[in-house]
C-alpha cells in the first residue's frame, strides 16, 4: 500500500534533492539551455518545503493537488507548468480515495502525470526531456508491483532503470525546450530533466528502506497503525 505518510515523504525527498543539487542541475542545463532549470527548480520546492505544514491533507490526492498548485505557480519557466501538471495529474488520479492506495494505483497517477506532461509540453519519448527517465522508472515500477516486491526493492529498480535512461539520453538530440534550439550540440551531454529524475529517485531508493526501519521500531506490538506495511 502507498499511505499519506509515504507520498508526504516522496514529495519531501523530491523538494529536499531538488533544492540540494541547485547548482548540479543547473550547470546540467547550462549546457545546451539557459542555465535555469537548477534554480527554478530550486525555488519552487523551497516554497513548498516552507509551506509544508499548512497543506490540506484530507487525502493523498488533496494534498498532491495543494503541492502540485504551489509548484505550478511558483517554479518560474517551463519547469513549473510541466512539474506542476505531473503533481496535478497524479492528485486527480488520487483525489477522494483516502488515504492508502494500492500499488497499481501509484502507476496509475505515473503513467497519468506522463500524459500530462506529453500533453502540456508537446513532448514524446525520446525527445531528449525528462519523459526518457520517468516512463523507464515508472515501467520498473509497475513490474516490480506485479512481482509482489517489497517498497525498497520496487524503488531501487526504479532509481537502476531512471539513471540508464538518463544516461541514454546523452547522444540524443533534443527535441524540445531550448536544447532543441542547438540541434547537434545537444549530443554529448544528458537532458537536465532526465538527471533529476534519476537523481531524485536514487534519494528515495538510498532511504526508503532507512523510513522502513524507523517505522517498525516505532511501531508496537499488535499496533494495527496504517503504515505498517510500507510498499510502492
Amino acid at each position: 500500500m502507498t499511505s499519506l505518510n509515504d507520498t508526504e515523504f516522496i514529495v519531501r525527498t523530491i523538494a529536499q534533492t531538488a533544492v540540494d543539487n541547485e547548482k548540479y542541475f543547473g550547470d546540467l542545463d547550462s549546457v545546451v539551455g539557459d542555465g535555469d532549470f537548477g534554480f527554478s527548480l530550486a525555488r519552487g520546492f523551497e516554497i513548498v518545503l516552507k509551506d509544508w505544514d499548512s497543506y490540506d491533507r484530507t487525502d493523498i490526492g488533496t494534498f498532491l493537488q495543494k503541492v502540485g498548485i504551489t509548484i505550478t505557480g511558483r517554479i518560474g519557466g517551463t519547469s513549473g507548468p510541466i512539474w506542476g501538471t505531473a503533481f496535478l495529474r497524479s492528485a486527480a488520479v488520487a483525489k477522494g480515495r483516502g488515504d492508502e492506495l494500492g500499488g497499481a494505483d501509484a502507476v496509475t497517477m505515473l503513467r497519468s502525470a506522463i500524459e500530462g506532461i506529453m500533453a502540456r509540453g508537446g513532448a514524446s519519448l525520446g525527445d531528449k526531456t525528462l519523459l526518457d527517465a520517468l516512463a523507464p522508472l515508472t515501467d520498473a515500477i509497475e513490474q516490480g508491483v506485479a512481482n509482489g516486491d517489497g517498497g525498497a526493492a520496487v524503488m531501487a529498480s526504479a532509481a537502476a532503470s531512471a539513471r540508464a535512461a538518463a544516461d541514454a539520453t546523452t547522444p540524443m538530440i533534443a527535441k524540445r525546450g531550448r536544447a532543441a534550439y542547438t540541434g547537434e550540440r545537444s549530443i554529448g551531454s544528458p537532458d537536465a530533466g532526465a538527471v533529476a529524475v534519476a537523481v531524485i529517485a536514487e534519494a528515495l531508493a538510498s532511504s526508503w528502506g532507512a523510513k522502513d526501519d524507523a517505522s517498525s521500531a516505532s511501531e508496537s506490538p499488535g499496533s494495527d497503525s496504517p503504515n505498517s506495511d510500507y510498499a510502492i
